[in-house]
């Protein structure tokens, strides 16, 4: 062999192995991402139906200080959706995408589903993730209504929920979720938004997500959570009973208090979108609670 056919070979399986590693740091994953901004990472996960537009508001305050990667979750806005079960899929991958783009230690924030997948990515790999941010997410749904309720007991409603969601099609899902998100949003500009992105999910997906979320308990797991983390409770709903703030409030404390550092931090006046109710106190909560966490991680 010459020196030229030499040099050419090894310059060919140079560029091979290069080719083959870019392929492995892109695994692919079942959710959208976006990124946008530069500093240490932030992790943007959305909650059920949602794109990742949901955090816009969020983005444009961080991300000149944090470079924001924004999940939209598989079947959900328009995402494709994946075979189910879903939700351990997608905890996973976020841990793989950690690894994969050697993330160090990036703040997780979600919203609702979104911030249920923080909590479980986070009891997964405990060393893996900076600190959790929940808006109006928990461990376990179920028990924010009956703190006896297991994910066993919680099955049979678990299952009609998931038939219910399965039978419909798109533009169903569509007309239901308009009426679930103006109880959940003040602005029905909002709701508009948030009813397009419900239009064009998959039903089943959305089928197979509610009973997999209301059948996993992480009350427990979360446990092993070294990190800092904040739970944010959207309040407002519970305004019109008497006692009902206190009572909610106490719900929501009940489930992360395994957690060694976490904090409670109410949003009293805002309903369950809260970057959408109430986006000045969201922030000045999270530029707080960021500063406390960045201080423990020295």
């Amino acid at each position: 062999m010459t020196n030229r056919v030499l040099r050419r070979a090894v310059l060919m399986a140079a560029l091979l192995m290069s080719s083959t590693a870019a392929r492995a740091e892109e695994s692919p994953v079942s959710f959208a991402v976006r990124v946008e901004g530069s500093g240490p990472a932030m992790i943007l996960i959305p909650g059920f139906l949602s794109s990742g537009a949901v955090w816009d508001d969020v983005v444009a305050h961080y991300k000149s200080r944090y470079t924001c990667h924004v999940l939209t979750l598989p079947g959900f806005a328009g995402q494709p959706a994946v075979a189910a079960p879903v939700l351990p899929r997608v905890r996973d991958e976020i841990i793989e995408y950690i690894r994969a783009r050697r993330l160090h230690r990036p703040v997780l924030v979600g919203h609702s589903l979104g911030g249920f997948l923080a909590l479980w990515t986070a009891a997964t790999e405990p060393d893996l993730v900076g600190a959790i941010v929940s808006v109006d997410g928990v461990p376990f749904v179920p028990a924010l209504a009956n703190p006896k309720a297991t994910a066993e007991s919680a099955r049979p409603m678990a299952e009609q929920m998931k038939a219910l969601y399965a039978s419909l099609t798109p533009a169903q899902l569509g007309m239901q979720s308009r009426t679930a998100f103006a109880a959940m949003m003040s602005d029905p500009a909002r709701v508009d938004v948030a009813t397009r992105w419900a239009e064009i999910s998959d039903p089943k997906a959305a089928a197979s997500i509610i009973a997999e979320v209301m059948t996993t308990d992480l009350r427990d797991r979360v446990a092993v959570i070294r990190t800092r983390v904040l739970l944010v409770p959207a309040l407002k709903t519970f305004a019109a009973a008497e006692g009902g703030q206190e009572r909610a409030l106490a719900a929501y404390r009940a489930q992360v208090r395994s957690v060694a550092a976490h904090e409670v931090v109410a949003a009293a006046d805002a309903r369950h979108f809260v970057m959408y109710d109430d986006l000045p106190f969201l922030l000045k909560t999270l530029d707080a609670f960021l500063v406390r966490a960045a201080g423990s991680e020295r």
